[in-house]
């Protein structure tokens, strides 16, 4: 792990007092740094400023570019995983946020996870997930600081042979992964689930959805029923750490790694290692 930078100067932690930690108040990014540059960093940073608009936090976006640039060019970062958190900061008295001081910008960065088990090429087994993800217009799409239910859900298999696990919502309708975006693939069309009462809306899939008409292959969003998903040709996950995973099996179900999935993957790698 390399340095913690704290509003812009290193630091050894942040105060406890901290409405991040105390009530998961904040927001937080995590992109791939290949070549010293961080990869899908538009796409990163209109998600932050938008959770941010949503909050109620202010956030200087272009200042927050700079200190990255600057936290990577001292640190001499030239591959890894940057951890960016904004919280509210310290103030307030209990769920009232008024007061606060000025707000925490916590950079970060780890190594880039090794994946020698070529999940990439040989396609993954999704865990059956049994935590439910709960409906919340109001949190809906935010990657913000409060991630129990994914904690709770990774917390469920402990076998090395599932790389991720598959969350429904209390519907049980199929929504996403405990770190990553779910695509399906029925007749050459993509499909992905809507994301507007539950689920992170991540910056890979937002990438997949704004560039699939360039590459020939059309996408469409909406609700999603576990029969669509059985029926399907092709599954897939994706984030903006490892890009895309095939899917080869979920519960009894069992699939083949089609074209579409090895075709947005090659795109998804090329925006990343370029």
């Amino acid at each position: 792990m390399h340095p913690v930078w704290l509003n812009g100067e290193p630091a050894a932690g942040v105060s406890p007092l901290d409405r991040g930690l105390a009530y998961g108040d904040g927001l937080f990014e995590t992109i791939r740094i290949t070549k010293s540059r961080p990869t899908l960093f538009e796409l990163h940073m209109e998600r932050l400023l938008e959770g941010a608009t949503r909050l109620g936090l202010s956030l200087d976006s272009g200042a927050l570019v700079s200190e990255i640039q600057r936290y990577l060019l001292i640190n001499e970062i030239t591959e890894g995983v940057l951890k960016i958190i904004l919280s509210r900061g310290v103030g307030g008295r209990g769920y009232n946020p008024s007061g606060c001081e000025s707000h925490h910008r916590i950079l970060t960065c780890f190594e880039v996870p090794d994946y020698t088990d070529g999940p990439g090429v040989n396609g993954i087994e999704l865990f059956d997930c049994q935590t439910r993800l709960g409906l919340s217009p109001a949190t809906a799409g935010m990657k913000h600081l409060n991630r129990l239910e994914q904690v709770m859900a990774r917390g469920e298999w402990d076998d090395a042979r599932y790389a991720e696990g598959l969350m429904l919502n209390i519907n049980n309708q199929p929504i996403e992964g405990t770190m990553s975006n779910l695509f399906l693939v029925s007749a050459g069309t993509l499909l992905t689930p809507d994301l507007s009462m539950s689920g992170v809306a991540g910056v890979c899939r937002q990438f997949v959805i704004n560039h699939a008409a360039q590459w020939g292959i059309a996408v469409e969003t909406g609700s999603l029923f576990l029969e669509q998903l059985f029926e399907a040709d092709e599954l897939f996950i994706c984030n903006s750490v490892f890009g895309v995973w095939p899917v080869v099996a979920y519960a009894a179900h069992r699939w083949s790694i089609g074209p579409v999935t090895r075709t947005v993957q090659q795109r998804v790698e090329e925006a990343l290692n370029r």
